[in-house]
């Protein structure tokens, strides 16, 4: 009889995520039935897990795109909730610099979606966060919801990933020490870190 209740193409409002595994994530709806949102269905862009997107215990609207009364299955969309944002894809121009939102924090980088094309995921390696360090922490350094901008690098329209980058959105720090200080001028430094061969000096007002 719950089955009944649902129709292709209906909308379930305020479903609750109860669980999730690598090929989607499951929802309640009203304490009654489970329904499954299989992670193809989750975002226009490319997911890997449903981790990278949404959070036990998160509120989703869904829209139902399969029903089997045999089996007692629902399959569901989140995607299909709004339009494709890859559609305006063309609106976004390689090297130019754009505001985006956080909507994840990993231990790899953050997912970011521009302003201009909100639903339109991408993926901010920790790699392409500043110009000094490689392994940064977007924990410490972001907050979801937070604007940064960003530069898009590449726009792969058959993978469907857009490649952005946080610190070609900065001015190089190295760049700057280059144009105020020549080779053979000196400058005031502190040791920040030693190794058998070498020493690790943090020059005053510069990042590097």
């Amino acid at each position: 009889k719950l089955i009944e209740k649902f129709k292709e193409g209906s909308i379930i409002k305020g479903a609750v995520c109860k669980g999730m595994s690598n090929f989607g994530a499951f929802f309640n709806v009203n304490n009654e039935l489970d329904v499954l949102v299989h992670v193809k269905e989750l975002s226009y862009s490319i997911v890997d897990h449903p981790d990278q997107l949404i959070e036990i215990g998160q509120k989703s609207d869904l829209k139902v795109i399969s029903v089997d009364k045999e089996k007692l299955q629902v399959g569901c969309s989140i995607r299909q909730m709004g339009p494709d944002p890859f559609d305006k894809i063309d609106n976004l121009q390689l090297n130019k610099t754009y505001d985006f939102k956080i909507i994840k924090l990993t231990e790899f980088g953050a997912f970011a979606e521009p302003i201009e094309l909100p639903g339109l995921s991408s993926l901010l390696h920790n790699s392409e966060i500043l110009w000094t360090k490689k392994n940064v922490s977007v924990k410490k350094m972001f907050k979801v919801g937070q604007i940064i901008q960003c530069q898009i690098t590449d726009i792969d329209k058959n993978k469907r990933r857009v490649a952005i980058s946080h610190r070609l959105a900065t001015e190089n720090p190295f760049k700057i020490f280059e144009k105020k200080h020549k080779i053979g001028s000196v400058v005031n430094g502190k040791i920040v870190n030693k190794t058998e061969y070498s020493l690790f000096i943090e020059i005053e007002n510069f990042d590097i």
